[in-house]
């Protein structure tokens, strides 16, 4: 699958510091590529960062400064809120999904690389692609 404008979940950045060299050279490959991210990606990507990885702030926001460089960062707003509340309840996904397909949608993006959906499927006009299948 090809991408257009692309959005980028969280877990694709936090492959960045993966062990694993494949996942993290995709990732960097999918980064490199340019893309949107949300307010919402950067803080998850400090909270698991800091969880999992044991990451310290330095190095996270050395990471962030990189993925601001190569991605536009879109702010959550009520509309957002609102296309997600609508998201959730037809698609039955988490609220923290939805947030994430609907500021894709509303950032103009027509890919969204996550792991945490499923490939292909397209939702609010934003395609689905997982990062390993695609």
């Amino acid at each position: 699958m090809k991408p257009g404008k692309a959005f980028i979940d969280t877990n694709v950045l936090l492959y960045l510091a993966a062990a694993d060299e494949a996942k993290a050279d995709r990732a960097e490959e999918i980064l490199r590529a340019g893309g949107i991210v949300s307010v919402q990606v950067l803080n998850e990507f400090v909270s698991v960062a800091r969880r999992k990885t044991r990451l310290g702030l330095g190095d996270i926001r050395t990471m962030l400064d990189v993925v601001r460089r190569f991605c536009e960062v879109t702010p959550l707003d009520l509309a957002t809120h609102d296309l997600a509340l609508d998201v959730c309840e037809r698609y039955g996904l988490s609220i923290y999904d939805s947030l994430i397909v609907a500021a894709a949608a509303r950032a103009g993006a027509t890919t969204l690389w996550t792991e945490d959906l499923q490939h292909g499927q397209t939702i609010a006009g934003v395609t689905i692609a997982n990062l390993f299948a695609a």
